[in-house]
């Protein structure tokens, strides 16, 4: 019986789900494959993901057009190691021994792809830099 490390698991949060948190753990996904379980999740989801986000993500070769945005559950808060929120404020429950970081990203509700484009380059430097910090390549 090999011992097999256990995934890291992160949950990216932010109030719609349909913008910010839906990019982070799509470029997470994308980037760590099946290195990380990855979550996301909305305290007040919106109907759909934002059509300029879906754009965005795919000029850069990542598809989320079937996605749809998910409600933050107490379950899923507690599943995760760690629990970046963007934007939700004192709606996201915290628990003791999660490790908690809150993104300063400005909202791309309204915005057209133009203005998302920069958020969405953001947002992928500080995926990479969270998956060389939490599951680096060939570590373990």
């Amino acid at each position: 019986m090999t011992d097999t490390p256990r995934r890291p698991s992160v949950l990216f949060v932010c109030v719609h789900n349909a913008g910010r948190s839906q990019m982070a753990a799509a470029f997470l996904t994308h980037l760590a494959g099946d290195r990380v379980q990855v979550r996301s999740a909305g305290s007040a989801p919106a109907a759909t993901v934002n059509p300029a986000v879906v754009e965005a993500l795919a000029e850069a070769g990542i598809d989320i057009s079937a996605e749809v945005p998910k409600v933050l559950t107490t379950d899923a808060v507690q599943a995760s190691d760690v629990v970046i929120t963007m934007g939700c404020g004192d709606t996201c429950p915290v628990f003791p021994g999660k490790r908690y970081l809150d993104w300063q990203l400005p909202d791309p509700a309204g915005r057209g792809v133009d203005a998302v484009r920069s958020i969405r380059d953001e947002i992928e430097h500080r995926v990479r830099a969270l998956l060389d910090e939490i599951a680096p390549p060939g570590g373990g």
